[in-house]
């Protein structure tokens, strides 16, 4: 029975041990060799991100859209807020081009865009250039 729980006991610190050490990212260079935890849960890392509500629709989302050079569309990265409705509300992106910032309201073609080019407001599908 002593021998059993041993093993039991073992096994279990092994897992702990695979698991604390997939936690680690080292590195080596001129400085020496560093190692970072992420134990505390302090970084989250990953391709995208999405915050969904009670029903499991997506309410809020980060995510990094590649480069397509055929259409010329830098590398971009987006941060939507979305309505109830599925609609986005709020929608910041930036690239090597630039920043930009949308803001929708709940009447049909109506927003705002704030970019490094300009301010433009459409209200029910009429657009409006501000210098």
């Amino acid at each position: 029975m002593t021998q059993r729980l041993l093993v039991v006991f073992t096994v279990i610190n092994l897992g702990l041990f695979a698991f604390l050490l997939t936690q680690m990212r080292v590195h080596i260079g001129a400085q020496g060799i560093r190692v970072w935890t992420n134990i505390d849960g302090s970084v989250l890392r990953g391709h995208a991100l999405e915050i969904i509500d009670d029903q499991g629709r997506v309410r809020a989302s980060i995510n990094l859209y590649p480069a397509d050079r055929a259409r010329s569309y830098p590398e971009t990265t987006v941060l939507r807020l979305i309505d109830q409705n599925g609609r986005p509300s709020v929608k910041l992106a930036v690239s090597d081009q630039g920043g930009g910032l949308a803001l929708a309201s709940d009447v049909e073609e109506t927003y705002v865009q704030l970019s490094g080019r300009g301010l433009t407001v459409t209200k029910e599908g009429r657009h409006q250039e501000i210098p």
